[in-house]
């Protein structure tokens, strides 16, 4: 393939990865989802990421067939990558897309489970020496020194079991000779330290050219020091040379020119030709350096690559394990057949992850084995309370489903999930016009008339047209859904206005109880199923009157209670200020 062939790389991309990393490494970064290459190069982080979701899992993100389905997909990968180990496992969590197949997804469970496992079997000391052997391996920026010192670090943990037995394999003895090697080199040099013979070589000439450069200084302290004669200057010369580089006599002497013109060439010569001497034997000493390392980094070459695959690995699952542990996350079940989704003890991840107190919920669309709601119906017209909760019941059961198309854990006690190839999840939109009426036909609508399997979602269609309209389309699209043998959750208001509902439909309902002694609405979110849910507008006047500023606003709002029914209202805040007594 070229650069150009690949999604999202246009002209001006082309010629820049073209440029900082030529065409060839440029397509091996994008191969292997390499982030860090393509920002280093000058991508945004951001525009990477697409490019590596279409280029690694192109086929997998079909599934999100709406805008607000790949906005949930995009809130859960950045709720994933804030639980990374290192910067390279959350670039490695945000290219992650939903896979292809139930053997990717199961294989990739696999592994994060597993993860799951480990890293709650470690001690809490323990978590914190590999969570440092992570951080230093990300402060390095990755590489084989790096990898290989976070390998021993985590072996030194006593990490060697679960997801870390890759580090079992490993000869800690040869990574060390290889650490030690691999810190020696730098760009192919020799680095100080490495070698005291080679240091002594490389000080003595870098005394020497200091002494070159001050050539007119050097004469004045020999002559300051009593010498006379051209023999006395010549012995004395020596001794200064000796001590200042700390070199041997004699090769200051072999650097000697036989025909210098006066003391100054003299000086200049000896101390030219000397540095020449000294450069010669420090390169030779460092090509025999060099050729002990590198024989020491072969020998260790098997353990060295398999260090840095292993950390890089164990970095991304690990990340992901966190995030499960988190979260509770658990391993759903996929089930084969027809098509159905099934959960139990299910919670929102954006409520939990705010802090929120979450009531679990159980839910279900199409045939399963967990009990309740029925399982024979396959889609749902949900109802009920204002602010009770419809909306994230559907956003819920779109995060387990995405969450497990992707291969990892689900929010939820128990879940049973189906594959999908396409998931319409269409969020309220407060617009009201014929663009956004049409724009939103033709985004959920197409799915249905094609041949691969359906997850619909739809939140309160009715917000986009007039009610009469909207309940004679929404009866149409919850017809189809049942016509196309796809799967469906339908929230509205307009429940009434959408009977008869196909057989194979049910009306489930989420229902408020009252106001809490604080005047918060108390809902009870777990819908029930084959029961119409209320808005209890009075429930939200009752609160309003309560917490009137003043005497006009109250009188105001108890208008609107006399209009929704003033003994409703009266009983809610009565029943309000028992419960606060």
């Amino acid at each position: 393939m070229r650069l150009d062939d690949y999604w999202g790389v246009g002209p001006k991309t082309r010629e820049l990865l073209a440029d900082e990393l030529g065409e060839e490494r440029a397509i091996r970064a994008i191969e292997s989802a390499d982030v860090r290459t393509l920002t280093q190069a000058g991508l945004s982080r951001g525009r990477a990421t697409r490019i590596l979701r279409r280029a690694t899992g192109g086929a997998g993100m079909d599934v999100l067939a709406t805008s607000d389905a790949r906005s949930v997909y995009k809130d859960l990968i950045d709720l994933a990558s804030k639980h990374a180990v290192t910067e390279g496992a959350a670039d490695s969590i945000r290219v992650l897309t939903p896979l292809a197949s139930q053997e990717a997804m199961e294989s990739r469970l696999e592994d994060v489970t597993t993860a799951q496992a480990s890293w709650e079997r470690i001690a809490e000391a323990d978590r914190e020496a590999v969570l440092a052997a992570f951080e230093r391996y990300d402060e390095a920026g990755g590489g084989e020194k790096p990898a290989v010192e976070a390998a021993m670090a985590l072996l030194d943990a006593g990490v060697t079991d679960g997801v870390f037995e890759p580090l079992a394999e490993l000869d800690r003895e040869a990574l060390a000779d290889a650490k030690e090697a691999l810190g020696a080199l730098t760009d192919g040099r020799v680095a100080a330290g490495a070698d005291d013979r080679l240091d002594r070589l490389r000080d003595a000439q870098a005394a020497v050219d200091t002494m070159e450069a001050n050539a007119e200084s050097v004469i004045q302290r020999v002559r300051d020091g009593g010498a006379r004669t051209t023999d006395e200057f010549s012995e004395a010369f020596v001794d200064h040379v000796r001590e200042e580089a700390q070199v041997d006599p004699e090769r200051v002497r072999d650097a000697v020119p036989e025909d210098a013109r006066d003391v100054t060439d003299f000086v200049s010569s000896t101390l030219r030709n000397l540095s020449s001497s000294l450069r010669e034997a420090a390169d030779e000493r460092e090509r025999e350096v060099r050729v002990d390392l590198q024989h020491a980094i072969s020998d260790a070459r098997d353990d060295v690559d398999r260090a840095v695959a292993a950390v890089d690995d164990i970095a991304l699952d690990l990340s992901l394990a966190r995030f499960a542990t988190e979260f509770d996350l658990v391993k759903p079940t996929f089930v084969e057949g027809e098509a159905a989704v099934a959960i139990e003890g299910a919670r929102n991840l954006d409520l939990v992850g705010r802090g929120e107190d979450v009531q679990p919920i159980r839910y279900a669309l199409g045939p399963h084995s967990l009990g309740s709601p029925p399982a024979d119906q396959r889609v749902a017209v949900v109802t009920g309370a204002n602010s009770g909760g419809k909306t994230t019941l559907l956003e819920t059961v779109c995060q387990v489903v995405l969450l497990a198309h992707m291969g990892l854990p689900v929010p939820a006690e128990r879940a049973e999930v189906a594959l999908f190839d396409d998931v319409v999840f269409h969020r309220r939109h407060a617009s009201f016009n014929a663009g956004v009426l049409e724009s939103t036909l033709k985004s959920v609508v197409p799915p249905l008339t094609g041949d691969g399997r359906t997850l619909m979602l739809v939140d309160e269609f009715e917000a986009i047209t007039e009610p009469g309209s909207a309940a004679d389309l929404l009866h149409g699209l919850v017809t189809l859904t049942v016509d196309r043998d796809a799967l469906g959750a339908f929230v509205t208001h307009l429940a009434d206005d959408l009977e008869p509902l196909p057989p194979e439909a049910r009306v489930d309902g989420i229902f408020a109880e009252g106001l809490t002694a604080d005047l918060e609405l108390e809902v009870d979110y777990q819908p029930r199923f084959g029961e119409l849910g209320k808005s209890t507008p009075e429930f939200i006047v009752s609160r309003l009157v309560a917490n009137a500023k003043d005497r006009v606003e109250r009188t105001g709002f108890e208008t609107l209670a006399a209009a929704v029914g003033d003994e409703l209202v009266q009983k809610t805040l009565a029943d309000a200020e028992w419960a606060q007594d």
